[in-house]
């Protein structure tokens, strides 16, 4: 029963999730457990569970008697996160480009230093490998609680970034400014590695805030 409950609980996480990542439930959006219960055909214990997560991840909060309420996007807060994210990249980029031994980025290299022809174009899937990329990098550089602090950055701007790769040029782009971060990383040349990389992250920043409230306007529109 309770791997049951688990499965179900699963079910309305990743449905509700979606439907966050989709617009479906906007941003304000207030809504009660029943009439998630009532719409994904199931009891009220395990929709309060996934709600649970998704509190703890940062997408909803509960509202005293009121139900439950979709987080209002906080542009200053990503702001933030943006700053402390270049922060702590830069940090491991000087690093990478300090140590002795050559920094272990085959796996980066093998994905990103390929020629036009072998590159991918789907979405999704090359925005698992830019966070991963940036991850790697600062992994990379093995300060351990530096790569825990940045994990959970990337963990809560996620929501917001998982939009920058919708148009085929942004891949395009993305290629292009990693595959240039890595080749200055592999000089050493600390400097340039780290302009090419603030550059790349302001202008990712930009692009998604740009998308995400058009998006946000649109869906409001229908």
């Amino acid at each position: 029963m309770t791997q049951k409950r688990h499965s179900v609980t699963d079910r309305i996480y990743d449905a509700l999730k979606q439907e966050i990542f989709d617009f479906a439930l906007l941003p304000g959006d207030r809504f009660t457990e029943q009439e998630v219960a009532e719409r994904m055909q199931a009891s009220r214990t395990p929709v309060r569970e996934a709600l649970s997560r998704l509190q703890r991840d940062g997408f909803v909060t509960v509202l005293f008697r009121a139900g439950w309420q979709v987080k209002p996007f906080d542009f200053e807060k990503f702001d933030q996160l943006y700053e402390l994210r270049i922060f702590l990249e830069l940090a491991a980029v000087k690093k990478l480009c300090e140590q002795q031994e050559s920094p272990a980025l085959d796996s980066l290299k093998n994905f990103w230093l390929v020629p036009v022809k072998d590159r991918l174009s789907h979405g999704p899937t090359v925005r698992e490998q830019d966070e991963a990329f940036h991850c790697q990098l600062v992994e990379a550089c093995g300060n351990e609680e530096m790569a825990k602090v940045h994990r959970n950055i990337t963990e809560r701007l996620r929501i917001i970034r998982r939009i920058d790769f919708t148009q085929a040029p942004r891949i395009e782009a993305t290629y292009k400014e990693h595959g240039k971060i890595l080749r200055a990383i592999i000089k050493r040349r600390t400097l340039e590695a780290q302009r090419l990389l603030q550059a790349h992250i302001l202008e990712s920043q930009a692009e998604v805030q740009k998308i995400t409230l058009h998006m946000l306007h649109q869906a409001r529109q229908t």
